[in-house]
Protein backbone atom coordinates (compact mmCIF):
# COMPACT_ATOMS: atom_id res chain seq x y z
CA UNK A 1 0.00 0.00 0.00
CA UNK A 2 2.31 2.25 -1.04
CA UNK A 3 6.42 2.26 -0.37
CA UNK A 4 6.12 4.24 2.84
CA UNK A 5 2.56 2.80 4.04
CA UNK A 6 2.71 -0.88 4.50
CA UNK A 7 -0.57 -2.76 5.11
CA UNK A 8 -0.85 -5.76 7.23
CA UNK A 9 -4.10 -5.36 9.00
CA UNK A 10 -7.69 -4.27 7.90
CA UNK A 11 -10.32 -3.35 9.87
CA UNK A 12 -13.76 -3.18 8.68
CA UNK A 13 -16.33 -1.40 10.93
CA UNK A 14 -19.72 -3.06 10.38
CA UNK A 15 -20.97 -6.34 10.16
CA UNK A 16 -23.80 -5.85 7.91
CA UNK A 17 -24.00 -7.10 4.28
CA UNK A 18 -21.93 -4.70 3.14
CA UNK A 19 -19.11 -5.14 5.58
CA UNK A 20 -19.11 -8.85 5.25
CA UNK A 21 -18.59 -8.87 1.60
CA UNK A 22 -15.97 -6.28 1.93
CA UNK A 23 -13.84 -8.24 4.47
CA UNK A 24 -14.02 -10.93 1.41
CA UNK A 25 -12.63 -8.82 -0.85
CA UNK A 26 -9.62 -8.17 1.20
CA UNK A 27 -9.18 -11.90 2.19
CA UNK A 28 -7.79 -12.54 -1.04
CA UNK A 29 -4.23 -11.66 -0.29
CA UNK A 30 -2.81 -14.34 2.22
CA UNK A 31 -0.41 -11.47 3.81
CA UNK A 32 -3.38 -9.34 4.97
CA UNK A 33 -5.21 -10.28 8.36
CA UNK A 34 -8.94 -8.09 8.18
CA UNK A 35 -10.69 -7.56 11.58
CA UNK A 36 -14.76 -7.20 11.59
CA UNK A 37 -15.95 -5.11 14.02
CA UNK A 38 -19.74 -4.92 14.77
CA UNK A 39 -21.53 -3.71 17.53
CA UNK A 40 -23.96 -6.54 18.11
CA UNK A 41 -23.35 -10.41 17.98
CA UNK A 42 -23.75 -11.72 14.30
CA UNK A 43 -23.25 -14.77 12.21
CA UNK A 44 -21.03 -13.33 9.15
CA UNK A 45 -19.07 -16.57 8.28
CA UNK A 46 -22.57 -17.83 7.79
CA UNK A 47 -23.45 -14.24 5.42
CA UNK A 48 -20.49 -14.68 3.48
CA UNK A 49 -20.60 -18.41 2.64
CA UNK A 50 -24.36 -17.79 1.38
CA UNK A 51 -23.02 -14.92 -0.50
CA UNK A 52 -19.99 -17.16 -2.24
CA UNK A 53 -21.83 -20.01 -2.90
CA UNK A 54 -22.59 -19.62 -6.46
CA UNK A 55 -18.71 -18.62 -7.01
CA UNK A 56 -17.88 -21.78 -5.42
CA UNK A 57 -20.26 -23.81 -7.08
CA UNK A 58 -19.15 -22.42 -10.47
CA UNK A 59 -15.47 -22.93 -9.83
CA UNK A 60 -14.33 -19.19 -9.68
CA UNK A 61 -13.55 -19.93 -5.97
CA UNK A 62 -12.44 -23.66 -4.66
CA UNK A 63 -13.92 -24.85 -1.79
CA UNK A 64 -10.22 -24.83 -0.28
CA UNK A 65 -9.30 -21.51 -1.07
CA UNK A 66 -12.61 -20.33 0.21
CA UNK A 67 -12.24 -21.89 3.72
CA UNK A 68 -8.79 -20.42 3.48
CA UNK A 69 -9.81 -17.26 2.59
CA UNK A 70 -12.07 -16.92 5.81
CA UNK A 71 -9.36 -18.12 8.39
CA UNK A 72 -8.11 -14.17 7.36
CA UNK A 73 -11.28 -12.61 8.70
CA UNK A 74 -11.55 -12.18 12.18
CA UNK A 75 -15.07 -10.55 14.14
CA UNK A 76 -14.90 -9.06 17.37
CA UNK A 77 -17.94 -6.64 19.30
CA UNK A 78 -14.84 -4.96 21.14
CA UNK A 79 -13.79 -1.44 19.94
CA UNK A 80 -10.90 -1.80 22.50
CA UNK A 81 -9.88 -5.24 20.24
CA UNK A 82 -5.66 -5.27 19.06
CA UNK A 83 -7.43 -5.53 15.25
CA UNK A 84 -8.86 -1.86 16.06
CA UNK A 85 -5.46 -0.60 17.62
CA UNK A 86 -3.13 -1.88 15.39
CA UNK A 87 -5.26 -1.33 11.80
CA UNK A 88 -3.67 -0.22 8.58
CA UNK A 89 -6.13 0.29 7.02
CA UNK A 90 -9.80 1.00 8.16
CA UNK A 91 -13.03 0.76 5.81
CA UNK A 92 -16.68 2.09 8.08
CA UNK A 93 -19.64 0.31 6.38
CA UNK A 94 -22.36 1.11 9.00
CA UNK A 95 -26.07 3.01 7.41
CA UNK A 96 -26.18 5.91 5.83
CA UNK A 97 -26.64 7.99 8.65
CA UNK A 98 -24.27 11.21 9.23
CA UNK A 99 -23.94 11.44 12.95
CA UNK A 100 -23.42 7.90 13.27
CA UNK A 101 -20.99 8.06 10.87
CA UNK A 102 -18.71 10.61 12.80
CA UNK A 103 -19.14 9.41 16.04
CA UNK A 104 -17.83 6.50 14.99
CA UNK A 105 -15.03 7.42 13.38
CA UNK A 106 -14.36 10.03 16.45
CA UNK A 107 -14.09 6.45 18.60
CA UNK A 108 -11.72 5.08 16.04
CA UNK A 109 -9.54 7.90 15.84
CA UNK A 110 -8.96 8.05 19.75
CA UNK A 111 -8.51 4.20 19.57
CA UNK A 112 -6.31 3.63 16.11
CA UNK A 113 -2.99 4.65 15.01
CA UNK A 114 -2.20 8.02 14.12
CA UNK A 115 -1.14 6.91 10.84
CA UNK A 116 -3.87 4.60 10.09
CA UNK A 117 -5.99 5.27 6.38
CA UNK A 118 -9.58 5.95 7.29
CA UNK A 119 -12.09 5.17 4.62
CA UNK A 120 -15.72 5.35 4.55
CA UNK A 121 -18.18 3.00 2.13
CA UNK A 122 -20.64 5.44 1.45
CA UNK A 123 -23.01 6.04 -2.06
CA UNK A 124 -24.31 9.52 -1.51
CA UNK A 125 -22.77 11.10 1.81
CA UNK A 126 -19.84 13.67 1.62
CA UNK A 127 -16.61 12.07 2.88
CA UNK A 128 -15.48 16.38 4.10
CA UNK A 129 -18.65 15.93 6.13
CA UNK A 130 -18.09 12.62 7.60
CA UNK A 131 -14.34 13.39 8.23
CA UNK A 132 -15.02 17.10 9.36
CA UNK A 133 -14.32 16.22 13.47
CA UNK A 134 -11.22 14.45 12.73
CA UNK A 135 -7.76 15.80 13.80
CA UNK A 136 -5.96 13.27 10.99
CA UNK A 137 -8.35 14.68 8.12
CA UNK A 138 -5.66 14.03 5.54
CA UNK A 139 -5.34 10.64 5.68
CA UNK A 140 -8.83 10.10 5.24
CA UNK A 141 -11.09 9.07 2.02
CA UNK A 142 -13.91 8.00 0.68
CA UNK A 143 -14.42 4.14 -0.65
CA UNK A 144 -17.70 3.68 -2.28
CA UNK A 145 -17.99 -0.22 -2.56
CA UNK A 146 -21.00 -1.30 -4.71
CA UNK A 147 -23.56 -3.79 -3.80
CA UNK A 148 -23.05 -6.72 -4.03
CA UNK A 149 -19.15 -5.68 -2.89
CA UNK A 150 -17.76 -9.42 -4.20
CA UNK A 151 -19.38 -8.92 -7.05
CA UNK A 152 -19.23 -5.81 -8.47
CA UNK A 153 -15.85 -5.19 -9.44
CA UNK A 154 -16.03 -0.97 -9.54
CA UNK A 155 -14.88 1.39 -6.28
CA UNK A 156 -15.18 5.27 -6.29
CA UNK A 157 -12.33 6.16 -3.99
CA UNK A 158 -13.59 10.34 -3.29
CA UNK A 159 -11.39 13.08 -2.06
CA UNK A 160 -12.14 14.39 0.63
CA UNK A 161 -11.30 18.16 0.66
CA UNK A 162 -8.46 17.50 2.87
CA UNK A 163 -7.34 14.36 1.53
CA UNK A 164 -3.53 13.89 0.91
CA UNK A 165 -2.34 12.87 -2.57
CA UNK A 166 -0.64 9.80 -0.87
CA UNK A 167 -3.41 8.84 0.76
CA UNK A 168 -5.86 8.25 -1.96
CA UNK A 169 -3.06 6.66 -4.50
CA UNK A 170 -2.23 4.48 -1.36
CA UNK A 171 -6.20 3.56 -1.03
CA UNK A 172 -6.16 3.05 -5.23
CA UNK A 173 -3.16 0.80 -5.06
CA UNK A 174 -4.72 -1.31 -2.35
CA UNK A 175 -7.83 -1.87 -3.55
CA UNK A 176 -6.10 -2.65 -7.01
CA UNK A 177 -4.44 -5.35 -5.68
CA UNK A 178 -7.29 -6.30 -3.69
CA UNK A 179 -9.10 -7.07 -7.29
CA UNK A 180 -11.01 -4.62 -7.79
CA UNK A 181 -11.72 -1.74 -10.37
CA UNK A 182 -10.20 1.42 -8.16
CA UNK A 183 -11.20 4.77 -10.25
CA UNK A 184 -10.71 8.33 -8.51
CA UNK A 185 -13.21 10.56 -8.05
CA UNK A 186 -10.75 14.04 -7.53
CA UNK A 187 -13.71 16.49 -6.21
CA UNK A 188 -16.20 15.63 -3.65
CA UNK A 189 -19.25 16.02 -5.71
CA UNK A 190 -22.64 14.62 -5.04
CA UNK A 191 -23.12 11.06 -5.94
CA UNK A 192 -19.51 10.94 -6.68
CA UNK A 193 -19.01 9.92 -10.46
CA UNK A 194 -21.52 6.72 -11.39
CA UNK A 195 -24.39 7.66 -9.10
CA UNK A 196 -24.86 10.95 -11.04
CA UNK A 197 -24.93 9.19 -13.93
CA UNK A 198 -26.93 6.50 -13.19
CA UNK A 199 -29.68 9.00 -11.48
CA UNK A 200 -29.38 11.05 -14.70
CA UNK A 201 -30.76 7.68 -16.34
CA UNK A 202 -33.46 7.15 -14.13
CA UNK A 203 -34.40 10.81 -14.19
CA UNK A 204 -35.38 10.47 -17.89
CA UNK A 205 -36.65 7.06 -17.04
CA UNK A 206 -39.64 8.44 -15.18
CA UNK A 207 -40.03 11.14 -16.95
CA UNK A 208 -40.73 9.14 -20.29
CA UNK A 209 -43.14 7.11 -17.82
CA UNK A 210 -44.81 10.34 -16.55
CA UNK A 211 -45.11 12.29 -19.95
CA UNK A 212 -47.14 9.13 -21.37
CA UNK A 213 -44.47 8.35 -23.87
CA UNK A 214 -43.74 4.28 -22.42
CA UNK A 215 -45.03 2.59 -20.26
CA UNK A 216 -42.36 0.91 -17.12
CA UNK A 217 -41.80 -2.54 -18.94
CA UNK A 218 -40.98 -0.95 -21.99
CA UNK A 219 -38.52 1.82 -20.38
CA UNK A 220 -36.46 -1.04 -19.03
CA UNK A 221 -36.59 -3.07 -22.02
CA UNK A 222 -35.93 -0.32 -24.58
CA UNK A 223 -32.93 -0.06 -22.22
CA UNK A 224 -31.60 -3.78 -21.89
CA UNK A 225 -31.84 -4.31 -25.21
CA UNK A 226 -29.93 -1.47 -26.84
CA UNK A 227 -27.23 0.64 -25.46
CA UNK A 228 -27.33 -1.51 -22.52
CA UNK A 229 -25.96 -4.49 -23.97
CA UNK A 230 -22.69 -2.52 -24.91
CA UNK A 231 -22.11 -0.10 -21.64
CA UNK A 232 -20.01 -3.20 -20.28
CA UNK A 233 -17.49 -2.65 -23.51
CA UNK A 234 -18.46 0.56 -24.69
CA UNK A 235 -18.48 3.56 -22.39
CA UNK A 236 -20.36 7.06 -22.90
CA UNK A 237 -17.40 9.08 -23.70
CA UNK A 238 -15.30 6.43 -25.51
CA UNK A 239 -18.86 5.98 -27.56
CA UNK A 240 -18.84 9.96 -28.48
CA UNK A 241 -15.28 9.85 -29.60
CA UNK A 242 -16.21 6.82 -31.98
CA UNK A 243 -19.54 8.40 -33.82
CA UNK A 244 -17.73 11.83 -33.91
CA UNK A 245 -18.41 14.88 -31.53
CA UNK A 246 -19.45 16.93 -34.21
CA UNK A 247 -22.31 14.60 -34.55
CA UNK A 248 -22.40 14.43 -30.84
CA UNK A 249 -22.70 18.18 -30.60
CA UNK A 250 -25.30 18.12 -33.18
CA UNK A 251 -27.27 15.78 -31.59
CA UNK A 252 -27.48 17.23 -27.98
CA UNK A 253 -28.20 20.59 -29.67
CA UNK A 254 -31.26 18.78 -30.83
CA UNK A 255 -32.65 16.67 -27.59
CA UNK A 256 -31.36 18.17 -24.94
CA UNK A 257 -34.04 21.07 -24.46
CA UNK A 258 -36.80 17.83 -25.00
CA UNK A 259 -35.09 16.10 -21.69
CA UNK A 260 -36.06 16.31 -18.27
CA UNK A 261 -33.99 18.80 -16.58
CA UNK A 262 -35.87 19.21 -12.88
CA UNK A 263 -34.12 19.41 -9.79
CA UNK A 264 -36.71 17.63 -7.74
CA UNK A 265 -38.23 13.87 -7.86
CA UNK A 266 -40.71 13.22 -10.24
CA UNK A 267 -44.45 14.58 -9.72
CA UNK A 268 -45.41 10.85 -10.68
CA UNK A 269 -42.59 9.01 -8.05
CA UNK A 270 -43.49 11.79 -5.54
CA UNK A 271 -47.29 10.56 -5.54
CA UNK A 272 -46.40 7.02 -5.53
CA UNK A 273 -44.31 7.03 -2.91
CA UNK A 274 -47.06 9.20 -0.68
CA UNK A 275 -49.39 6.81 -1.72
CA UNK A 276 -47.37 3.72 -0.41
CA UNK A 277 -46.62 1.95 -3.11
CA UNK A 278 -42.89 1.77 -2.59
CA UNK A 279 -42.09 -1.11 -5.02
CA UNK A 280 -40.65 -4.81 -4.32
CA UNK A 281 -41.61 -3.33 -0.58
CA UNK A 282 -45.10 -3.08 -0.94
CA UNK A 283 -45.45 -4.64 -4.22
CA UNK A 284 -46.28 -2.23 -6.36
CA UNK A 285 -44.32 0.69 -7.75
CA UNK A 286 -43.68 2.00 -11.68
CA UNK A 287 -45.24 -1.97 -11.93
CA UNK A 288 -46.78 -4.68 -10.08
CA UNK A 289 -44.46 -7.72 -8.25
CA UNK A 290 -45.31 -11.13 -7.13
CA UNK A 291 -43.03 -12.20 -4.65
CA UNK A 292 -42.11 -14.70 -7.19
CA UNK A 293 -41.16 -12.17 -9.67
CA UNK A 294 -39.20 -10.30 -6.73
CA UNK A 295 -37.25 -13.35 -5.94
CA UNK A 296 -36.69 -13.86 -9.47
CA UNK A 297 -35.04 -10.58 -10.27
CA UNK A 298 -32.69 -10.82 -7.03
CA UNK A 299 -31.36 -14.24 -8.37
CA UNK A 300 -31.02 -13.68 -12.02
CA UNK A 301 -29.01 -10.34 -11.22
CA UNK A 302 -26.66 -12.33 -8.96
CA UNK A 303 -26.64 -15.40 -11.57
CA UNK A 304 -25.89 -12.41 -14.38
CA UNK A 305 -22.94 -10.48 -12.04
CA UNK A 306 -21.41 -14.49 -11.66
CA UNK A 307 -21.53 -15.10 -15.15
CA UNK A 308 -19.89 -12.03 -15.94
CA UNK A 309 -17.28 -12.57 -13.20
CA UNK A 310 -16.50 -15.98 -14.58
CA UNK A 311 -16.22 -14.69 -18.23
CA UNK A 312 -13.58 -11.59 -16.96
CA UNK A 313 -11.41 -14.46 -14.74
CA UNK A 314 -11.81 -16.37 -18.69
CA UNK A 315 -10.74 -13.63 -20.55
CA UNK A 316 -7.99 -12.84 -17.93
CA UNK A 317 -6.39 -15.83 -17.82
CA UNK A 318 -6.27 -16.38 -22.25
CA UNK A 319 -4.43 -12.82 -22.14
Amino acid sequence: MGKNIPLKNVLIYGAGMMGKNIAFVFSSNPVWRTVVCGRREVDIFGGIRAACAPLISRGIIGAGEFERRLSRIRFTKDIEDDGVRNADLVIEAVSEDMGLKQEIFEKLERRCRSDAIFCTNSSVMSPSEISSKLKYRSRFVGTHFWNPAHLIPLVEVVKSDATSEETAAAVMEVLIEAGKKAVLCKKDAPGFIANRMQHALWREAVYIVEQGIADAKTVDEAVRYSFGLRLPQLGPLENADMVGLDMTCSIHSYIFKHLCDSKEPSPLLTTLRNEGWLGFKSGEGFQKWTDEEKNAAGANLNEYLVNMLALSITKTARQ
